[in-house]
Parts: structure tokens; sequence; C-alpha cells
């Protein structure tokens, strides 16, 4: 089950479990969209995959299945980053 991570890990942007501005990777990292298209440009700082929409809970599963409340905070650190998303972001996610 996903763990609906409360926060952006970069801008610390809250990501309510209805939020339609969440984006996660394929092992949950969380960032909104804005840091996703406009700073990651698809690619994950973490493990170097894509983003998806992370999908919303109905309200009566969350209330049976709270979020985790994880919260992970993380802000880039842009000179690392840099050769990762260079060598990434012109590859689909697919083919990473």
């Amino acid at each position: 089950m996903l763990e609906l991570r409360p926060t952006c890990e970069n801008c610390d942007k809250p990501l309510p479990p209805e939020s339609e501005e969440a984006m996660i990777c394929a092992y949950e990292c969380t960032f909104c969209v804005e840091c996703v298209e406009t700073l990651l440009e698809n690619v994950c700082p973490n493990c170097g995959g894509g983003f998806e929409r992370r999908p919303i809970r109905p309200k009566a599963e969350v209330m049976q299945n709270p979020p985790k409340g994880n919260r992970v905070y993380k802000p880039l650190d842009f000179n690392t980053f840099q050769s990762l998303k260079e060598t990434n972001k012109s590859i689909h996610p697919k083919d990473r």
C-alpha cells in the first residue's frame, strides 16, 4: 500500500492524500508536479527513474488506511543531481 507521503521532498509543499499535484517514482519518492517538471525534468534525484501521478486513495479508504505520514525533506543538491539529470532526461523512463 502506498505511504502517501505528505510533502514534496524538495520544496516541502503539502501533498495531502487527495492532492492531484503529487508525483511518485517506483520507490515512492514524492515530489510536487512543479518540481518534477521544472527542476527534475522527470528524473528522480534518488534513483534516476521517472515519475507518474500518485493515485488518489478514496476518502473511505484513507479513513481505514491512513497515510503513514513519513515526511521526507531533503532539498535537492543541484551540483550532485546535474550529472544524473543530464544523463537521463532525454531517455524515456522505460528505457533507463
